[in-house]
């Protein structure tokens, strides 16, 4: 008895002492991370500005992190630090625009110096609009340098605006061309019994392929053809223009590129080298040792180069014109990124909503001209509609509107172009693809293979007709093509009114069909070429002022919300990059993405006749 009672104190004794280690460890975990959190927070409130000062004869690093785009998403969760979802960080356009624009002008930043290891991407206008600014930089008569590891083929495409390009001996330039693939769920839907109901006008609509077919229409693939080549035409002409390269080089160097390695020995630095794609193959220490010659080594580190961050050199320039008086006249500037939505929605997206209280709050501070900023695919027809609204309200209001085209501008986010005085568009914009569909997925097959089944009785053949769970009624599927039909006729009155033609020439270019800026110039849909800065100018010339300022009106963050974008800015790109290279599952996770986004977009499908102006094709290389 009396050993029987020893063993299982013993065993109390042992689970106890585990469960106490645990409960010791969980305790510390949690100070440290507090403490974390204080350090951070600390650092955050009680730098000094002296931090800030800009190191006379500087270099301004340009070193971006993550995807270039036009506006943050918002804030999701907690940070990966912290237990939150790993994802992609991101830097705004603007904000490296503007940064290399000042330093152009700023007798105390000497050089620029590109380290584009960790920019993941971004469309090839983004890029264009980037590269715009260092040309820019470089009529300053202050030089350029790229230091790289290895390029991709957006990171090249900066890295070739530079004096002088550095490549690691071990490091590769990856010049592929521009595709475009994704996958179709056809047969995977059947074999999942869903009936998928479309809608749709335009031979050329194909946001809705993915779901019906199990390859890309004929129509599809002739259209999306045409444009990847003419997106190709601008990236090859630039680059071989600033290399100073046979306009044909880049081509031949993809076309021959097996024998091309073969000849040196499947050295791709030295391959890269031979092809003069770039001009030095060193170490990053061999790298910044010859920039620290030239530019001049940091006062608080002697093994690098005197430098300055472009995003807190940004920041530096905006602290220190707080105290300047602000001009009278004023320019608001408001981004729309993303997919359309009816209602509200968060940074990263445009709910018809918040778009409209942002367009009203420009008028309500009397500005002089408003630039709205496009960047968007399309989505809900009715959303775009009440925003089209609202510009035209604004404008009979007697201020001037400009919209300027990112990436994208298309379908739906077309629709909301016309409601401006003037439109710009880069050359690389992808815009059209004036069309609309319905969708609408019915799983009363797939209900009834796991024997459930739906019944009832209505005081009409539509009633409970729009229903999941029942069989789409023939009478309901009139009434939506009808609507779709509608609604297309109407998007082409709209566009023929805004750009002083007709409805059938428009159905001509319209039918779905995508067109970069460069051709849409050429048929009427656009007035002129030229990035942000430009649209900002010609709203300025329509508002007949000289001196102005530039505002950005944008959705207000919360206070937690602030916080965790300033976390993540500061503390994750860093660490995703560390897990990105450690859990190779994690990496394996996140290229499930692409395949996985098509099905993602169906949840914001709530348009409500559900109807869309949504472009599929529109995934700017």
């Amino acid at each position: 008895m009396t050993d029987s009672s020893d063993e299982k104190g013993f065993f109390r004794r042992f689970f106890a002492a585990i469960g106490g280690s645990i409960t010791w460890l969980r305790r510390v975990f949690t100070n440290l991370v507090f403490l974390v959190l204080l350090v951070f927070i600390g650092t955050a409130l009680f730098s000094k500005d002296e931090q800030l000062v800009v190191p006379q004869g500087a270099a301004l690093r340009v070193a971006p992190s993550g995807f270039l785009v036009d506006e943050l998403s918002q804030p999701s969760g907690l940070p990966i630090f912290l237990g939150g979802a790993q994802g992609p960080t991101e830097v705004r356009v603007k904000d490296l625009v503007d940064a290399i624009d000042r330093a152009a002008q700023d007798k105390r930043i000497s050089a620029l110096v590109l380290e584009l290891d960790h920019m993941i991407g971004g469309s090839l206008s983004k890029l264009d609009e980037i590269g715009a600014a260092l040309q820019r930089f470089k009529a300053a008569d202050k030089p350029i340098y790229a230091v790289g590891d290895n390029y991709t083929q957006a990171q090249y495409f900066l890295a070739s605006h530079a004096d002088k390009v550095y490549l690691n001996p071990m490091g590769s330039v990856m010049l592929t061309g521009f595709g475009l693939y994704r996958n179709y769920y056809k047969s995977a839907l059947e074999k999942l019994k869903v009936n998928f109901h479309v809608f749709r006008v335009g031979d050329y609509k194909d946001f809705i392929e993915p779901y019906t077919r199990d390859d890309m229409s004929p129509a599809s693939r002739e259209n999306n053809q045409r444009w990847l080549h003419e997106l190709w035409s601008e990236y090859t002409e630039q680059v071989t223009g600033l290399r100073n390269l046979p306009t044909e080089s880049i081509d031949l160097f993809i076309d021959e590129l097996p024998l091309k390695l073969q000849q040196h020995e499947g050295d791709w630095a030295r391959t890269a080298l031979a092809n003069k794609l770039v001009d030095q193959l060193a170490s990053r220490n061999l790298a910044v040792q010859e920039l620290r010659e030239t530019i001049g080594a940091d006062e608080s580190d002697k093994r690098n180069y005197k430098s300055i961050d472009a995003l807190t050199y940004l920041r530096s320039q905006k602290l220190s014109e707080v105290a300047i008086k602000k001009e009278p006249n004023q320019i608001a500037l408001i981004t729309a990124s993303g997919s359309i939505v009816d209602g509200r929605a968060p940074a990263g997206k445009i709910g018809s909503e918040s778009l409209v209280k942002l367009i009203a709050q420009a008028r309500e501070k009397e500005v002089d001209a408003l630039v709205l900023r496009i960047d968007s695919g399309g989505g809900s027809a009715f959303a775009s509609e009440a925003i089209r609204q609202e510009l035209l309200a604004t404008r009979e209001a007697d201020i001037p509107v400009v919209v300027s085209m990112g990436s994208l501008a298309a379908s739906g986010g077309y629709w909301i172009a016309t409601g401006g005085d003037r439109i710009w568009a880069s050359p690389a914009t992808l815009t059209g693809s004036i069309g609309v569909f319905g969708a609408f997925p019915t799983f009363e097959d797939s209900l009834e293979a796991l024997g459930i089944y739906t019944d009832g009785v209505g005081t009409s053949d539509l009633a409970g007709s729009m229903r999941l769970d029942r069989a789409l009624p023939e009478a309901a599927a009139n009434i939506l093509q009808q609507g779709v039909d509608n609604t297309y006729t109407k998007f082409l009155r709209i566009v023929a009114e805004a750009r002083g033609s007709t409805p059938k020439e428009v159905h001509k270019i319209a039918q779905g069909q995508v067109w970069t800026g460069r051709a849409a110039k050429n048929l009427g849909l656009v007035d002129d070429l030229g990035n942000l800065n430009d649209a900002i100018a010609d709203a300025a010339q329509l508002a007949e002022i000289e001196e102005y300022d530039v505002i950005e009106i944008q959705r207000e963050l919360t206070p937690g919300e602030k916080f965790l974008r300033a976390l993540s800015d500061n503390v994750d790109a860093r660490i995703a990059a560390s897990l990105e290279e450690n859990l190779p599952l994690g990496a394996w996770f996140n290229s499930l993405n692409p395949i996985l986004a098509p099905i993602g977009e169906l949840q914001s499908f709530r348009d409500p006749r559900g109807l869309y102006v949504r472009c599929l094709s529109c995934l700017a290389p």
